[in-house]
This record gives structure tokens, C-alpha cells and sequence, in this order.
């Protein structure tokens, strides 16, 4: 364990941990990470892909991380993790209207590739965007943990550590649907569409840097899993304790589980 003022720095395997005390500083902790990594891509690449997430987890770093000055966005090609199937774009819960109002409609970028949940063959959308995101080989992924520790849509039933495909259409559990409707997504659990597109484990993984926003009380029980659990899809974010570059931003409420099991000499490293 590092502490640094009121900062406290583990490693779990290879997956890096920093609790700050609220949400708004760890958001701010991510976002500087996230400018630093995207200042020195820049110093040895004329453009370079970022893949970004949505959700509540995801506002205060993007807040943040739009408020940095000088950071070089017009060499930036974005990607986003997924979107609900059949949901208007400008539905408050459509994450192409998030990345609009939150990222996109306040910084330049050289260009932003939309998934679009509402083609007319999904699958084939899904071919396209897993084309498109290869070629552009991302460099940095902004990422949360949903509370059944779902990686972007893949949820444990759907989940594949070793899947063929790069993006796919995924039927979204019970677990995924009540938090979307938990965070005021939507106004009750039956307006959550049942089928997303999505990124997949592989395809995030072999992004060579990962930051993981995860706030809020209602992370903490997930949070224990991810670290404590042994690794497989039941729990798909204990993988990240595999990465070789990733870390995860907490705040004192979702660290509640684990501050304990971190600060063990069986799991914590320095």
C-alpha cells in the first residue's frame, strides 16, 4: 500500500487501486490520468483511438477530463463500449446522446464513430463497428464496472474471455437492466431494452491502458468480488486483475468492502 494525503494506492495482481475521499476527486484522478496518457500519445502519434464509456459512473471524470486545457482531441478518433438496441439517439438513456451532451458537443475530435442501436441489422452493425475499431487499434479505454461486474454490456451470462467476435449483439440480464433503471436511466425496470450492442472482453483487453471509474455505495459489493473472487465470467471484471495497465478509481463509498481485504498483507502490494 501508498498513501499520498488522503489517497490510498494498492495492487491486487497486476490491477492498480486508488481510493480517494469522494467521488469528484476520483473522477478528478482519473481524468489527469487519462490527460497524461492522451499527452503522450500524442508526442509519438499524428492521431491515435480512445475508447470511452457512459453511465453515472463515467460524469465526473468526463467533466473533468473536458476541463484540461490543451489536450489534443483534434488527433483523437472515439469509439464508445455500446448502446441499447431500438433506443432513439435522443432518448435521455441512449449513450450516443451521453457521449454527445458529455464529451463530444464539448471538445473537438478529429472524428467519433457512433454505434447505432437502431440499424436495421444490428449483427451487421456490429461487423462494421468491429472493423472500424480494428483498424484504429485504440491506445486508451475509459471504462466502469457494472454492479454484476459487467465490462461494457457483457454481462456474466454473455461474457467471453476468449470471444471470436470484437463487437456483438448480447441479450442484457436482470442485474444489468435494474441498475439502468436504478440511476434514473429510465423511468421503471420494463422501458430497459432487453438487447445492446457491444464491445467485447477481448477486444477491450488488448487496449494497452485501462482506467476504470467505479463510485458510488452501490459499487462496493461488486468492488469486493472483482478482487476477492477467482476469475472467470461469473464476475467478468476480475479479469482486470490481469491487465498489464489498468486502475481503478474509487471513492470512500464504493471502497467500503474492500478496504479491509486490501489493506491484507495476503492481497496488497506495494
Amino acid at each position: 500500500m501508498k498513501r499520498n494525503g488522503e489517497v490510498q494506492r494498492y495492487q491486487v495482481e497486476k490491477l492498480k487501486i486508488e481510493i480517494h475521499p469522494t467521488r469528484e476527486a476520483a473522477g478528478s484522478a482519473a481524468a489527469q490520468s487519462a490527460a497524461s496518457s492522451l499527452m503522450q500519445l500524442a508526442k509519438k502519434n499524428p492521431e491515435f483511438a480512445v475508447i470511452f464509456a457512459t453511465g453515472a459512473s463515467q460524469l465526473d471524470t468526463l467533466r473533468a477530463l473536458t476541463q484540461i486545457p490543451g489536450l489534443p482531441w483534434a488527433r483523437i478518433r472515439g469509439f464508445h463500449m455500446d448502446e441499447y438496441i431500438g433506443l432513439s439517439p435522443d432518448h435521455p438513456a441512449s449513450f450516443r446522446r451521453y457521449l454527445r451532451d458529455n464529451l463530444t458537443q464539448k471538445v473537438r475530435m478529429k472524428e467519433f464513430f457512433e454505434i447505432d442501436g437502431t440499424a436495421s441489422d444490428p449483427e451487421q452493425a456490429c461487423k462494421d463497428y468491429a472493423a472500424l475499431l480494428r483498424v484504429a487499434n485504440p491506445q486508451l479505454c475509459l471504462l466502469g464496472i457494472g454492479e454484476n461486474g459487467h465490462l461494457a454490456f457483457n454481462d456474466p451470462g454473455v461474457a467471453d474471455f476468449n470471444d471470436p467476435l470484437d463487437a456483438k449483439v448480447v441479450q442484457l440480464d436482470t442485474v444489468c437492466r435494474q441498475q439502468q433503471a436504478a440511476e434514473g436511466w429510465f423511468s421503471n425496470l420494463k422501458e430497459v431494452p432487453e438487447r445492446a450492442m457491444t464491445l467485447t472482453i477481448p477486444a477491450l483487453f488488448r487496449v494497452p491502458k485501462l482506467i476504470a471509474s467505479v463510485p458510488g455505495p452501490r459499487k462496493a459489493a461488486i468492488l469486493r468480488r472483482t478482487l476477492e473472487d477467482s476469475i472467470s465470467t461469473d464476475c467478468p471484471a476480475t479479469l482486470l486483475r490481469t491487465h498489464p495497465d489498468a486502475t481503478v478509481y474509487l471513492d470512500r463509498e464504493s471502497s467500503a468492502e474492500v478496504v479491509d481485504l486490501l489493506q491484507s498483507t495476503a492481497i496488497a502490494k506495494s
